[in-house]
This record gives C-alpha cells, sequence and structure tokens, in this order.
C-alpha cells in the first residue's frame, strides 16, 4: 500500500491542536538508523487507509514530500469518543534487517469440516492474530488456516500453522505451542421439563371431573322440592 504525507515543521501541543482543526494529522517516521522526522497526513485519506487490514500489517511505501521508502505502522492513537486520528508512528524498514509484526489469520473451511457438518460442534477462535519474524520482502499480509479437516475432539496449535518461506512465528509466555482453534461438542438439551409436562396435566384434569358433580347436585334438589309439596 502507498500513502502520502508532508514534512512537518512545527511541533508541540498547540501546533498539533492546529494542525487537527486544519484536517491534518501529526505522526512521525523514526528507525532506519536516520533521526526521528515529524511528518503530516491528511486525515481523511489516513482515516480510510487505517480501515484496510492491509495497512496494519504490511510494508507500506510512504511518500513524504516526493521521497518514496518502506515504513511500517508501529503505533496510531485515537480520539476517545471522536471518529479522528490523533497521532500515527511509522518506522523505518531495512530491507536487510529482520522485523518483527503482528499478522491476522483467516480462517476458512470451518462450516464444511466434519466437526460442525456431522457432529454439529462448536469451533473457538483463540489466537486471531500471531507475530512472526522475518525480512520486509518476507512479510505476508496475513497466515490462511484452513479448517475444513476439523474434526471432533481435535484443535490446530501454532506449530500446525502453515508458514511462507523465511516466515517464523514468536510465542510468548509459558506455552510455546499454544491452541489457535479448538472444537468443542454441544451439550443436548435436559428432557426432564418436557417430560414433566403431561403429568402435571393429569391432576388438573381429575380436579376437573370432580368438580362437576358437586355443580349438579344442587339442580337435582331443586327440582325434587316442588313434587313434595303436591
Amino acid at each position: 500500500m502507498k500513502i502520502s504525507a508532508f514534512q512537518r515543521a512545527a511541533q508541540g501541543t498547540g501546533a498539533s491542536r492546529r494542525l487537527r482543526i486544519q484536517g491534518r494529522t501529526p505522526g512521525i517516521l523514526y528507525g532506519g538508523g536516520k533521526e526521528p522526522q515529524p511528518i503530516e497526513f491528511d486525515h481523511n485519506t489516513l482515516w480510510h487507509a487505517l480501515k484496510k487490514e492491509a495497512f496494519h500489517s504490511s510494508v507500506l511505501t510512504l511518500e513524504v514530500d516526493g521521497t518514496e521508502g518502506q515504513a511500517l505502522l508501529r503505533d496510531v492513537q485515537m480520539h476517545p469518543f471522536r471518529p479522528m486520528v490523533l497521532h500515527v508512528d511509522l518506522q523505518r524498514v531495512d530491507a536487510t534487517t529482520k522485523l518483527h509484526m503482528k499478522v491476522p489469520l483467516h480462517f476458512s473451511g470451518e462450516e464444511n469440516s466434519p466437526a460442525v457438518k456431522l457432529d454439529a460442534c462448536i469451533v473457538n477462535r483463540v489466537i486471531t492474530e500471531v507475530e512472526v519474524v522475518c525480512l520486509p520482502a518476507d512479510l505476508p499480509e496475513f497466515l490462511a488456516v484452513d479448517l475444513g479437516s476439523l474434526k471432533k475432539g481435535t484443535s490446530v496449535h501454532l506449530a500446525d500453522l502453515v508458514l511462507p518461506k523465511g516466515v517464523s512465528v514468536i510465542a510468548h509466555g509459558n506455552d510455546k505451542n499454544p491452541v489457535v482453534v479448538s472444537v468443542v461438542a454441544q451439550v443436548a438439551a435436559e428432557a426432564t421439563p418436557a417430560a414433566a409436562e403431561p403429568a402435571a396435566a393429569q391432576p388438573a384434569a381429575k380436579g376437573g371431573k370432580g368438580a362437576a358433580k358437586p355443580a349438579a347436585q344442587p339442580a337435582a334438589k331443586a327440582a325434587a322440592k316442588p313434587a313434595a309439596k303436591k
């Protein structure tokens, strides 16, 4: 992806505030053995670029006042409640130096897997992005994860991911091979409440028949009184 920026002369809180009022976003470009360079972006252009997944996980072609170079997006500061980008940090890329970058995982084939299609299991995506180490030229935009062969009681671990050539994955924490995708069987619903409904209906029916008999007795007494007077 390519994005254009401009060199920023004024610095400080007040200068950054004035830039934002003018529809610009301040930023900084650092690394690569050079001095940090203050830059600024057109806010709307940057806002739409940030909505694209590749802008966060790929090497960018950054043009600053007509000079192109490669950079990585390292940090974005957003306004707490307004749709506004406050500041961005970018790092220069050296083609001969390996870099660390988080890339998203793209899952596919879940609906056709035996775990879902035959056993009606639930597939949990435990990890949705991983950190990789590689040269800038080998950096993938995403890693594809095929779930078409998932079966009941199985799972996908970090070591099961298919990596492009020259790319390795870093696992943090004590677990060096964490679960990426797990398969959970659904619990069958209990049939006890449904079975109890007919049993509850029977006493009600008996009570109805018993209540009808007292209603008939007063009517019989009322018909017998005139006959006694004669």
